[in-house]
């Protein structure tokens, strides 16, 4: 535990790092010894906390007192996920996910477990409870997503971070049996396993979509190596889709096209935060992207493990340009399109809680998209799901 302790500790958001005096070798010489103690070490002790991924036991507690106090912001906001908490339906066997009305059944089934297992935890209510324990039976004898193309790399990113989140919190209810509890491990090895490890050459939102899961699902099965695989993954991954102007060369991972202002989409200007696919869509799929590289970080800070600080001026120049974009509805003449998407989803606060509020930093573009369109129109869409409930509250 001792080198996740000191990673966590000695990052580039300490005092240690923003003293002037701190010359440049300095700082090369300690990222050096982390990624070292990171990559190189055969073995690294860590006890898995849970709950740990997107919510630990502190945040889901806090929104728990708010809840009882009959907190107005948190009753209105669980409302909306009761309207997620739908019966469930049977488990499936396996999962050709070109098939629509199969991969709109396991996304559903994803959600409704989330949902569950949250306002299980909140409001104390063992009908939840049992709803999370019915889905989460039905589903562990699933086999896995067969269409053998890469669509089943990303619906078992989707789901399997909504459905390890959900399990991961779940573990804190005494009745779920242990046997069970290894079956549903078990599945996530058998399922998703071979379709998280291996990266997508398509989009990198894909790719940080898989990552998601991985950081879920390694927490849930308590498994080292998965954890440590999605961290590299994210490392890598991250220099890859959001650009800074000190960036001297653009990272291309296998997979990606060869040609970088293609794989970018042709944008006409590179200013920081600039995501590899804001100019595709405008900032619709930057918005899954941004979301589920996000998520990898709280599992990790959950874990001990400050992605956040490593890559700090990625996150937070990409939330500030793309929420300004969102909020002025024109990407300022950096793509081949000006006019931004009018899509925005409910994410954004988990983002803005560990800058904001942790960290003490100004985020103004997404502090205002927040307020005026995630908290009133934001949509719960994949792996994306109501971030308001519990971090809009810690704010």
């Amino acid at each position: 535990m001792l080198i996740f302790f000191s990673y966590k500790r000695l990052t580039p958001n300490s005092s240690f790092f923003h003293k002037k005096t701190l010359n440049i070798k300095r700082k090369i010489f300690f990222i050096l010894i982390v990624w070292i103690h990171i990559w190189v070490s055969p073995a690294i002790a860590m006890t898995f906390t849970h709950p740990g991924t997107l919510y630990s036991e502190k945040e889901l507690q806090t929104a728990k007192e708010k809840l009882s106090d009959k907190n107005q912001f948190l009753m209105t906001q669980l409302e909306k996920v009761k309207t997620m908490a739908l019966p469930h339906g049977e488990g499936l066997i396996s999962v050709d996910a070109k098939n629509k009305k199969e991969a709109l059944h396991i996304r559903r089934e994803a959600l409704k477990a989330q949902a569950n297992a949250l306002l299980w935890y909140l409001t104390g209510k063992k009908s939840y409870a049992k709803e999370a324990m019915h889905i989460f039976k039905a589903w562990s004898s699933f086999k896995g997503f067969t269409s053998g193309t890469e669509q089943d790399f990303l619906l078992a990113g989707w789901t399997g971070a909504l459905f390890a989140t959900a399990a991961d919190i779940m573990l804190s209810y005494d009745k779920w049996p242990a046997e069970q509890i290894a079956l549903f491990r078990k599945m996530f090895k058998r399922a998703y396993y071979p379709n998280i490890q291996t990266a997508s050459s398509w989009n990198g939102n894909v790719d940080l979509t898989q990552i998601d899961a991985m950081m879920s699902i390694a927490v849930f099965n308590e498994d080292k190596s998965l954890f440590k695989e999605g961290i590299n993954r994210l490392n890598k991954r991250l220099p890859a889709y959001i650009y800074l102007t000190t960036d001297k060369k653009i990272p291309s991972i296998k997979g990606d096209w060869d040609n970088i202002q293609q794989f970018w989409h042709s944008p006409s200007e590179w200013p920081d935060g600039l995501t590899q696919e804001s100019c595709r869509d405008n900032n619709h799929h930057t918005q899954f992207g941004l979301a589920s590289a996000i998520h990898a970080a709280e599992t990790a800070w959950h874990q001990g493990v400050d992605l956040y600080g490593l890559h700090k001026e990625r996150y937070i120049a990409a939330m500030e340009l793309a929420a300004s974009q969102l909020l002025n509805k024109k990407m300022g003449k950096i793509c081949p399109r000006e006019i931004s998407t009018p899509n925005v989803f409910r994410t954004w606060e988990i983002g803005y809680y560990h800058f904001h509020k942790r960290m003490g930093l100004e985020l103004k573009n997404t502090q205002k998209l927040i307020q005026t369109h995630v908290r009133k129109h934001g949509k719960t869409k994949l792996n994306i799901f109501n971030e308001t409930l519990i971090h809009g509250c810690l704010h």
